[in-house]
């Protein structure tokens, strides 16, 4: 069988792992078939074997690993989930994870060696040569999630007063060079980078031409303690490929690559969604007790706004008492409040993230998210309002939850904007606490909203 085939007889329509072929290498594992085992991984791409140790039971995982060892190299670890990597790095020696950070670029290798416990992490630098032993523990001196510990070192600059032919002659000449850049960076004597130029333009031009006579010398620096969330928006921002890296001196210390920026768009995108909906990292290899803290603590949280909800119905008890068909719709302008709420906070959390909501302009979105709301409310509210008028055969009914809907969804447009933003001013995450509050607040103001209006216009006599 073909290399080709057999490929076909591993993977699906969309990439993914056949689960014949998990349930195969699985069975070759537990009847200690480890040679089988590794014959059928062997094909894999690495990314498809990351996969197939995160699709294998936790406890199968280190015989694939025991099984494959030779195949269980840096470019596999890097693709591998974060929490199955740690896993199957913890069951390997120090020398064996030096080995492995070895054959990687410098923002691979710390990316594993971060995640390792302090005296594991000692363990594996001293394994390491000095060169990467210090290449990595200048990346783990900045702080987590910063352009320092995204960049790799390894790089390419040369001096200003270079010709495209000696530039040319130098990349061919030294063996020991990068092999993976789209730039080539100018600097000056102090390693100040003072321009970029892409690899198309190097080879299209003539040799004796000055490499500082094509250059692109306006460029986009990131500084080396830049958040890795306001590197990408700079990437997205002015379609970068890739960007030097500046330390607090001005000077050269590395780049980002743009395959660097997907993965961290990836990730930061994923965050935002998850926090929304306190679900902590929301990871199917997250251990068990890690996934009930993290929720927990939001569901209490909720459970403590939810009694502010039930106390206004406490307060409206005879009125329900008299007219127990209000019992009955009040849930519904709750529930539509929150699903307008939540919409209008999921837009204005992603125009914080992505810078498209600033100082700026906050008013003109608060106005705008109003109007939407108003809208939003009116076509609700006379739908509603003229369904229940029909069912309950009472005009007034119907006119009371129309304009507590119109109310509650108006409010919910305002919450679900103006939350965010205060949290944001007040330098918390708004991704993280913005559902509760907008939540109570749509909760409370659909009863109040409705079982008042019931009330002060005589509905239950």
């Amino acid at each position: 069988m073909s290399e080709a085939e057999r490929e076909e007889t591993q993977l699906d329509a969309d990439d993914r792992l056949r689960p014949e072929f998990v349930r195969e290498v699985l069975g070759a594992l537990e009847g200690g078939d480890a040679e089988g085992a590794r014959a059928l991984v062997e094909p894999l791409h690495p990314a498809d074997l990351a996969d197939l140790f995160e699709l294998l039971p936790a406890d199968e995982r280190a015989q694939l690993a025991s099984a494959a060892k030779d195949l269980l190299d840096g470019d596999v670890l890097a693709e591998m989930n974060d929490w199955v990597r740690e896993a199957l790095i913890d069951a390997l020696d120090p020398k064996e994870v030096a080995d492995i950070a070895a054959e990687l670029d410098t923002d691979d290798a710390v990316a594993i060696i971060q995640d390792l416990e302090e005296s594991e992490q000692r363990a594996v630098l001293r394994a390491l040569d000095p060169d990467d032993r210090a290449a990595i523990e200048e990346a783990l001196s900045y702080p987590e999630e910063s352009a320092g510990r995204l960049m790799q070192r390894e790089l390419i600059a040369v001096p200003e007063h270079w010709t495209v032919g000696d530039v040319l002659d130098y990349l061919r000449q030294d063996d020991a060079l990068t092999t993976d850049f789209w730039e080539v960076y100018v600097v000056d004597p102090a390693h100040k980078p003072i321009g970029a130029c892409h690899l198309s333009w190097i080879m299209r031009t003539p040799r004796q031409v000055s490499i500082g006579d094509v250059m692109q010398r306006e460029q986009t620096l990131i500084p080396v303690d830049m958040d890795q969330e306001e590197v990408a928006l700079r990437f997205q921002k002015y379609a970068l490929i890739s960007a030097a890296v500046v330390d607090g001196n001005g000077r050269l210390v590395g780049m980002i690559t743009v395959d660097d920026i997907v993965h961290i768009i990836s990730q930061e995108a994923g965050e935002d969604i998850l926090r929304l909906s306190g679900a902590g990292d929301g990871d199917i290899n997250e251990p068990v007790l890690d996934s009930y803290r993290a929720r927990v603590r939001w569901l209490l949280s909720n459970l403590l706004t939810a009694l502010v909800a039930s106390s206004i119905i406490a307060v409206f008890e005879g009125t329900i008492a008299r007219f127990v068909a209000l019992a009955t719709l009040m849930p519904i302008v709750a529930g539509v409040g929150g699903n307008a709420g939540t919409q209008t906070m999921a837009v204005t959390v992603r125009a914080l993230a992505t810078n498209q909501l600033t100082q700026s302009n906050t008013m003109r979105s608060i106005l705008r998210e109003l109007r939407v709301a108003v809208l939003n409310g009116g076509t609700v509210g006379v739908v509603i309002g003229i369904g229940v008028a029909l069912v309950f055969q009472n005009p007034q009914l119907g006119a009371v939850i129309a304009a507590a809907m119109l109310t509650n969804i108006v409010v919910a447009g305002l919450a679900g904007v103006a939350v965010p933003l205060t949290l944001e001013r007040a330098g918390a995450d708004p991704a993280v606490a913005s559902s509760i509050f907008v939540t109570m607040t749509t909760d409370s103001m659909g009863f109040f909203a409705f079982l008042g209006l019931a009330t002060v216009t005589g509905l239950v006599g």
